[in-house]
This record gives structure tokens, sequence and C-alpha cells, in this order.
């Protein structure tokens, strides 16, 4: 499943390549609480259909009904160079559109964006390029440029340059039942999902759609894999043949979360063999996450699928965690709950028959 920008570039581009009006809005500034971070697009397509989404609906009503032929039979889409909008600056006009209060949000819209451009910025994209795409806001002129790292869109007032691709990808380590609640799951919040098991048995029975399949050792898997900041690895065997020298890979890319299934006994155990045998430190382990997941309470599949991959959307999307969400502390607290729960409990008085038959 292609992410939300290639979803909205690839059908704009299918548009406008068979001579239909449309246009491209970019959120490009936001002020105080905003229900889209910056960069969000919506094509719109003269008609009124459009992919993507700039806000919580009402926003994209609003261009709807302003720039669609059905709307407006005696312009539809015009020919111009971009123009800004802006919404939600006075208390009123944030209710209006559903913006939380105070947030305001400023759009760019391209209007009939060319279509040549958006097809080799789309291959380029397919291909899992990281691409620089720079608009002239008093031309409506687009250039792309091949990027080394991702960085935040800039927009000056004159110039919008906005980073694209490559999406976000995970490596699951482990081809059984979590592995494939888990991809599943990620495919639908945009991920890429490769999955590495060398056991025959546990990769020829996976059933989830779109997701490469690799049966080399792991930590051959995570080398070729070549981890960046836009990809996660976590491993799921149980096995430390298979784990450990995986992650001890993951560990010194740059993948943005690197963690492994287990328990709280289990997963300090592997801590404690990566620095006997492999001469790892506290430090040089700091990024590796185990027990993995937020404290949800699951116990079955779909469950610590849920709890595994909301904290990888997470730490994905810079957002501090309490520490009461962590497993491993959720749990603690819950030992010395039930420990000071059963040293208060009452230790009933055992009485044989002939004692109580005596007492009065």
């Amino acid at each position: 499943m292609d992410n939300i920008d290639v979803l909205v570039l690839k059908a704009l581009r299918d548009w406008r390549s068979a001579g239909q009006r449309a246009l491209l809005a970019t959120v490009v500034r936001t002020w105080g609480s905003s229900p889209r971070p910056v960069g969000s697009m919506m094509a719109l397509r003269e008609d009124g259909r459009a992919i993507g989404s700039v806000s919580g609906g009402c926003i994209e009503d609003d261009l709807i009904a302003r720039h669609t032929h059905s709307l407006n039979q005696n312009q539809g889409i015009p020919d111009v160079p971009p123009q800004l909008v802006r919404y939600g600056v006075s208390a009123d006009e944030a209710h209006r559109f559903g913006l939380p209060c105070g947030g305001t949000l400023e759009l760019l819209l391209e209007f009939n964006p060319d279509a040549a451009s958006l097809q080799e910025l789309v291959i380029q994209l397919e291909a899992g390029s990281l691409v620089k795409r720079s608009v002239n806001c008093a031309t409506g002129e687009a250039s792309l440029q091949l990027a080394e790292q991702p960085d935040a869109l800039e927009f000056d007032g004159h110039t919008l340059t906005n980073h694209l691709g490559p999406g976000y990808r995970m490596l699951l380590i482990g081809a059984g039942a979590l592995a494939e609640y888990l991809a599943t799951m990620a495919l639908f919040n945009g991920f890429t999902v490769t999955v590495c098991d060398p056991r025959e048995e546990y990769i020829g029975s996976w059933s989830v759609p779109q997701v490469s399949k690799v049966m080399d050792m792991p930590d051959d898997a995570v080398t070729a894999f070549k981890p960046d900041a836009r990809s996660c690895i976590v491993a799921l065997t149980h096995d430390p043949k298979l784990d450990d020298l995986a992650l001890l890979e993951a560990v010194q890319s740059a993948a943005f979360y690197v963690g492994a299934i287990g328990s709280r006994r289990n997963n300090h155990a592997r801590r404690e063999r990566m620095m006997e045998h492999f001469g790892e430190t506290e430090e040089s382990l700091a990024k590796l996450r185990g027990p993995i997941g937020l404290y949800i309470g699951s116990k079955t599949p779909a469950e610590i699928a849920v709890s595994v991959m909301a904290e990888i959307l997470a730490v994905k999307n810079a957002v501090p965690l309490p520490q009461a969400m962590s497993v491993e502390v959720a749990k603690h607290e819950q030992d010395i709950v039930m420990n000071e729960a059963s040293t208060h409990c009452a230790i009933p008085e055992i009485v044989s028959p002939a004692s109580a038959a005596q007492q009065p």
C-alpha cells in the first residue's frame, strides 16, 4: 500500500495526464492546534473528486465548493499561479471549519500542475528515491532534485520546498502470527514491509500480501535492508540465534526504532548476552527497546500488534511517552501492588475438627 503522499500525487498525475483540471493543496504553515501537520497534501479534481486531507473535513468541503467545475460552471479550476489560502484566522472561522480553538493553517494551492513533472516525481518516488520538490510561487513552475537526507518543509512566501519519499519501511524478523498482524497494521499506516525468516515452515505459510519475503539469516537481512532514518526493525522470533545478531546490526544503524518482543526477564537476558559476548554497553544498546509496545493489557497476537504499532508511531512522530505506558514500568508497578496485597491478606487459622469440637 502506498503512503498517502504517493497516493495523492499518483491520482493528481493520472488526472492531469488525462487532460482534467485539478489542484494540489499543501499545508505550508500552522499556528496553534492544527488537525493535520505541515506538508499534508490533498488533490482536488474539477468534478469534486478529492484524495488526501488537509484538515478534519470542513476545509476540504470549502475547497471543493470554491473550485469544482460542478459548483462554478463559468470557471472551474483556473490556469493561474499558486495562491495562499488561510483558514481559522478568527474564532468564528475556526469553529466554522472545525479547527481546534486557536488553530490556524495556511495552504498553498497549485492550479493544474504540469503532468510531465508529476510523472517524473511519481517514478522517482516509486523507485524509493528521496526527492526535493521546489515550487516557484510566482509562476507555479516545479523543479525536482534528488536529496540525500529528508528535511522539513520550507516556505518563505516565494518558494515552497518539500522533501518527498522515500516512504517509511519496516523489517520484521520472524514470520509468525504476531508478525502478520503487525505487518497488516504497518501497511495501512503507509509503511513498506519486509519480513525475514530463514525457517521455511514459517515463511512458507505467510499470508499477508504486499509484503516482501526474504529467507536470509536475519543479520544479513538487516545489512541488505540498509536501514535509514525512516526505517524500523522489529525482532519477533523469541529465538536468540535469529533475533540477537539482527538486533546487533540494527542498533548500529540509523533506524528510528529497533525493538524485540519478549518478557522483562528475556529482554534483560538478551542485553546481558550482548554485553558479555559481543562487547556491547548500556550506551551502545540505548536504542534497543524491549519489552516493546505500550502497556494496554494485551494478550492476543492482534492486541500485542496494536500495542507495538502504537509505540512505533509515537516514536516516528516524536511523541514523548509517559513512563506509565511502558510495559516494563506498568508490570513492575503491578508486581508491587500484588505483593502489597498478598502481604496484607489475612492468613486463615487452620483448626482441626477435634479442636473445633472442643471450642465453645
